[in-house]
């Protein structure tokens, strides 16, 4: 039954809101470890309770778990607002996500387990350049600033490891040059990244509703429309070369036939002169 009018856009928002809802219900249930311990650190921070050591186990925690917990799920996170954002907006979400986490597991993990090691080693750089050595804390701006461009890349590797049929080799590579290329859609998805975690955390609440799933989606959006503008330039560069060699064919099958009057031009010639005498 379809409704119209207030009630059929009322029955839409409705609809919208329960596919986020479900999306992020089981994006949090598929990363629970590294939530875990997420909320411990929060709350140790919250208290004022617990030492170095225990914010040093915490952290540790936190790298070992998510290669193998948050970023599967998240890959399978994006694989469902590919389709919603692709316009295919029927799709069970639940059979796509963990079709999704399935499929694109290994990749993530091994993703993961680079990103985690890339966030760990600018972790310790920015923290030792900008408490412990005053002289060079432009080095620890400068990791600052490389470990945001890294983590908007990892939203580009979420998408074009559900969006393309790529070695994950490729998928890196694309990834990074894609977040290079394209810096008015990096500072897009960063701005808005922001907004959405401020808000979360105003109201911590929604990030168990909604706010991963919005991320995904501000995410993946930009991401496909970087490939929607590269998919057009690059068949405007194709039609321009077979335009090209085409006019280059005609141009050569033009010149023969003038060449080929040329020759009988001179072989006339000389059988005239030869009846006249």
């Amino acid at each position: 039954m379809e409704f119209k009018g207030a009630m059929g856009g009322l029955y839409r928002i409705t609809e919208w809101i329960s596919r986020i809802a479900f999306s992020n219900v089981l994006w949090t249930l598929c990363s629970s470890p590294f939530l875990f311990f997420i909320v411990m650190k929060i709350m140790l921070i919250a208290t004022g309770q617990g030492g170095a050591n225990e914010q040093v186990t915490l952290n540790w925690g936190l790298a070992i778990t998510a290669p193998f917990t948050v970023f599967p799920a998240t890959s399978a996170l994006f694989t469902v607002v590919r389709k919603w954002v692709m316009g295919n907006t029927d799709v069970s979400t639940f059979k796509t996500f963990f079709r999704g986490y399935k499929e694109n597991y290994l990749k993530s993990m091994l993703g993961g387990l680079i990103y985690t090691l890339l966030f760990v080693v600018m972790y310790f750089d920015v923290t030792i350049y900008m408490t412990q050595m005053a002289d060079f804390k432009i080095v620890g701006i400068l990791m600052l600033v490389l470990m945001i461009v890294l983590m908007v890349s990892m939203f580009n590797f979420f998408s074009a490891v559900v969006h393309y049929q790529m070695t994950f080799k490729q998928v890196m590579t694309n990834s990074i040059l894609l977040t290079i290329a394209r810096p008015i859609r990096v500072f897009t998805t960063l701005v808005a990244g922001v907004v959405l975690a401020y808000i979360g955390l105003r109201y911590p609440a929604l990030y168990f509703v909604c706010i991963p799933t919005l991320i995904a989606m501000v995410a993946f959006f930009n991401f496909y429309a970087t490939y929607n503008k590269l998919q057009l330039q690059a068949e405007t560069r194709q039609r321009q070369e077979e335009e090209t060699l085409e006019a280059e064919r005609s141009t050569d099958n033009e010149e023969p036939e003038g060449i080929s009057e040329k020759v009988n031009l001179s072989k006339e010639k000389p059988d005239e002169e030869q009846t006249r005498l």
